[in-house]
C-alpha cells in the first residue's frame, strides 16, 4: 500500500471509531462493550483508579500498554501524546502534572480531536489541549515538551524514523520518550503487510524490533531500553472482527491466526532520553511554525 493510502485508511477507520465509540486495536470492545474495555485496560497495565478517573468515552480500548506507568510524570511538566485519540492517556497525564503542568494531544483524525475536546470540556479539564496533526510532522514547537508518550500508534505510521526524529525535535534537552507499541520478532509475509485489515488491526504496520530500536537511536535518543515485552494478546485477535477477513483470506481459523500472531507480534514498552548536550544531537529536520489548527479543553 502507498503511504497516502495507508493514512487515508487509518484516518477514515479511526474517524468511524470515534463516531461510534468502537475499537479495533487491539481489544475489539465492539464485541463486548464497556466491560470489555475495562477488562482489557486492566490487562495492559491500568489500575482501576486510572480507568475510573477519566471522562466517560475517553477510553476506546485502542491501546496496547500503559505508557503513563513508565513516564514518572512530575508536577508542572509539559507532556505530549502522539496519537491521542479520545484523550484517555492525556487525561491521566493531566492529573499527574497538575494545574501548573500542560498536556498536548496530537491526532490526525478530526473526529478524535472533536471527541477528545468534548471529553475535556464536560469534565472541566483545562490543562489539556488537542491539536489536529500528523505525528510525522508534529504541530509542536522545537524543544518545548518534557515528556512524550504514545500508545499503540507509531506502529500505524508509515515513516517511523520521521516520527522519532520529530519526537526528538520537540523534546527539551533531557526530555523523555515513553512508548507502548506493537513490534515484530520476524518479517511478515507480503500478503499480510498489504492487508488493510491487518494494518488497521495494528499488525501489518509494525516494524521489526531491531529496526524500531535502531530508528530511535538514529533519531538521537540515548538509553533506548525495552522496559517490558509480551506476546500480542491472543484473546484480542480472536475477538477482532477487523481480522476475521484476513483469517478467511489465509484459509485459517481465528484461533490459528492468533497463534501465529503470538509467535511473531510483541506488545512492548520502550523508553529513550534526549541527551542534554546539543553536540551529540543529529542534524535538525527543520523548525516548526506553530499551527492554529487545534481544539482544546477550555
Amino acid at each position: 500500500m502507498e503511504e497516502k493510502d495507508i493514512k487515508d485508511i487509518v484516518r477514515v477507520t479511526y474517524g468511524t471509531i470515534a463516531a461510534t465509540s468502537g475499537s479495533c486495536c487491539p481489544s475489539a470492545p465492539r464485541c463486548g462493550g464497556p466491560a470489555v474495555v475495562t477488562e482489557i485496560g486492566k490487562k495492559i497495565g491500568y489500575a482501576d483508579s486510572d480507568l475510573s478517573a477519566v471522562p466517560e468515552g475517553a477510553n476506546l480500548g485502542l491501546g496496547c500498554g500503559n505508557p503513563i506507568a513508565l513516564a514518572s510524570l512530575k508536577e508542572g511538566e509539559t507532556v505530549l501524546d502522539l496519537g491521542s485519540g479520545a484523550g484517555f492517556d492525556c487525561f491521566l497525564a493531566a492529573a499527574r502534572v497538575g494545574p501548573a503542568g500542560r498536556v498536548i494531544g496530537v491526532d490526525m483524525t478530526p473526529e478524535m480531536i472533536e471527541k477528545a475536546g468534548e471529553n475535556a470540556r464536560k469534565d472541566g479539564i483545562d490543562n489539556v489541549e488537542f491539536r489536529l496533526g500528523d505525528i510525522e510532522h508534529l504541530p509542536v514547537e522545537d524543544g518545548s515538551v518534557d515528556v512524550i508518550i504514545s500508545n499503540c500508534v507509531i506502529n500505524l505510521a508509515p515513516d517511523k524514523a520521521r516520527v522519532f526524529s520529530e519526537a526528538f525535535r520537540v523534546l527539551k534537552p533531557g526530555g523523555r520518550l515513553m512508548v507502548s507499541d506493537i513490534i515484530l520478532t520476524k518479517p511478515l509475509p507480503d500478503f499480510v503487510k498489504n492487508s488493510v485489515a491487518a494494518y488497521i488491526g495494528c499488525v501489518a504496520g509494525a516494524a521489526l524490533k531491531e529496526d524500531y530500536l535502531a530508528a530511535m537511536r538514529q533519531a538521537g535518543f540515548e538509553n533506548v531500553t525495552v522496559q517490558s515485552e509480551a506476546p500480542f494478546p491472543v484473546d484480542c485477535v480472536t475477538t477482532d472482527p477487523m481480522l476475521a477477513g484476513l483469517a478467511e483470506s489465509l484459509n485459517l481459523t481465528m484461533e490459528e491466526l492468533a497463534r501465529r500472531a503470538a509467535e511473531t507480534v510483541l506488545s512492548v514498552r520502550v523508553s529513550g532520553i534526549k541527551p542534554h548536550t546539543p553536540s551529540s544531537w543529529p542534524s535538525p529536520a527543520g523548525a516548526f511554525a506553530p499551527s492554529s489548527a487545534k481544539c482544546d479543553g477550555r
